[in-house]
C-alpha cells in the first residue's frame, strides 16, 4: 500500500512540480486540447482517446481535474496578466492599474511571463485550459499569442498596449503613431535636422507604429530618410539602448538628435552619449517614449511622451470585467502627452 503511494506521488511530480496537463497529452499521445475536453467533458470525445487520456492521468497522479471541473461551473475570480518582461517599468506601472481595478471588481490577479505561458510545461497554460483563470489581459506580441487563442477561442481575452487591428480583440491602447510624430516634430521644431530612431522588437505593433511615426514626421518637415540613423534594438533594456547609439556615433556624420521607443532605451542612449564626450542636449537631443518614473530622477532628466500606463492597465481591466459580465465592450484609445525636461 505505501509502496503504491509513493509510486504515485513521485510520478505527481518532476522535479518537485506537479505534473502538468502538457505531461498527460504527451503520455496519452494526444493534444492539450483533447486533455481538457476529457477533463473537463467538455465535448465528446471517443471512447478509446477517453480511456488513453484516463489512464495517463490515473499513472501521472494528475489531480487539477476535480478542482477545474467544480470552476467550469462557476468562476474563479481569478484574472491572468500575461507580461513580456517583468524587469521594464513600463509594465509593472501598467499592472498595478489592473490589479487595481481588477479589486474593485471583486477579483485577484495572477501574473505570468510569456515565454513560460507558451511552453508546453506550463502552469499558467494549465490554467487557461482548465479554465482556473475567468479571463486574460495580454500586454504579449499579439501573433505570438494566437496559437492559443485558436485552440481556446471562447477564452476571454483583452489586449493591453499591444493589440492587432481589427482582431475582435477588445484592446486599451494610444495612438502610437501620432505619439512618435509628436515626438519627432519637437525635434524639428527645436532645428534638429539628422534626427536619429532607436526602435525595439518590430514583431511589436506599437514598435512599428511609432517607427511609421518616425517616418512620416521627417517626411513632413522635407528630411530624407537616412537608414543608417535608424538601428534596431535588441531589447528594450538599457544596455541595448547603449548598444544602439554606439552604432549610431560609428557614423561618419553623428545624428543631432535621438528619438528612442522607450525610456530604457533612451536612458542608456544617453549614458553612452555621455561616456564618448557628446553632451546631451547640447550635441545630442534626446526623446524617449512612456514616462517610467526613472525618466524625472536620471540626469539629464528626460523629455518623453507620457502614456498613462496606471489608467491603461485599468481600462484593460474594465473591459475585461465587462466582458466577463456578458457585455460587448468597446475598445479605448488613451490619450498622450509630450512631457518636455532636460535631455531635449
Amino acid at each position: 500500500m505505501n509502496s503504491k503511494r509513493n509510486s504515485s506521488s513521485s510520478a505527481a511530480s518532476t522535479n518537485g512540480r506537479a505534473t502538468s496537463i502538457s505531461a498527460v497529452a504527451a503520455r496519452a499521445g494526444v493534444s492539450i486540447a483533447t486533455v481538457s475536453r476529457v477533463l473537463n467533458d467538455s465535448k465528446p470525445v471517443s471512447a478509446e482517446t477517453r480511456e488513453r487520456v484516463e489512464t495517463a492521468v490515473a499513472a501521472l497522479g494528475y489531480r487539477a481535474n476535480a478542482l477545474a471541473r467544480s470552476l467550469m461551473r462557476g468562476e474563479s475570480r481569478l484574472l491572468l496578466v500575461l507580461v513580456p518582461d517583468f524587469a521594464n517599468p513600463f509594465y509593472s506601472e501598467i499592472v498595478k492599474g489592473v490589479e487595481s481595478a481588477a479589486r474593485r471588481g471583486g477579483y485577484s490577479i495572477v501574473l505570468s511571463g510569456t515565454s513560460d505561458t507558451v511552453s508546453r510545461d506550463s502552469q499558467s497554460l494549465d490554467a487557461l485550459y482548465n479554465r482556473l483563470a475567468d479571463g486574460v489581459i495580454s500586454l504579449a506580441n499579439f501573433q505570438q499569442m494566437q496559437p492559443l487563442l485558436q485552440e481556446i477561442p471562447d477564452l476571454p481575452w483583452v489586449s493591453c498596449s499591444e493589440f492587432i487591428p481589427d482582431s475582435g480583440i477588445p484592446h486599451a491602447s494610444i495612438d502610437h503613431q501620432q505619439a512618435a510624430i509628436d515626438a519627432v516634430q519637437y525635434l524639428i521644431n527645436r532645428g534638429r535636422r539628422r534626427i536619429a530612431l532607436i526602435s525595439a522588437d518590430e514583431n511589436y505593433l506599437w514598435a512599428r507604429q511609432r517607427h511609421a511615426g518616425y517616418e512620416q514626421a521627417l517626411r513632413r518637415a522635407g528630411i530624407e530618410l537616412d537608414p543608417q540613423l535608424v538601428r534596431i534594438a535588441r531589447g528594450t533594456d538599457y544596455s541595448f539602448g547603449m548598444e544602439a547609439a554606439g552604432a549610431l556615433l560609428a557614423l561618419e556624420t553623428s545624428p543631432d538628435a535621438l528619438f528612442a521607443v522607450s525610456d530604457t532605451l533612451a536612458i542608456g542612449a544617453i549614458k553612452a552619449f555621455r561616456r564618448a564626450g557628446r553632451r546631451v542636449p547640447e550635441d545630442i537631443a534626446v526623446v524617449g517614449f512612456d514616462n517610467i518614473p526613472l525618466s524625472q530622477v536620471f540626469e539629464p532628466t528626460l523629455t518623453t511622451i507620457a502614456q498613462p500606463m496606471f489608467e491603461l492597465g485599468a481600462a484593460a481591466a474594465e473591459l475585461l470585467l465587462e466582458q466577463l459580465a456578458g457585455g460587448m465592450p468597446q475598445s479605448r484609445t488613451l490619450q498622450h502627452a509630450l512631457v518636455v525636461r532636460e535631455s531635449a
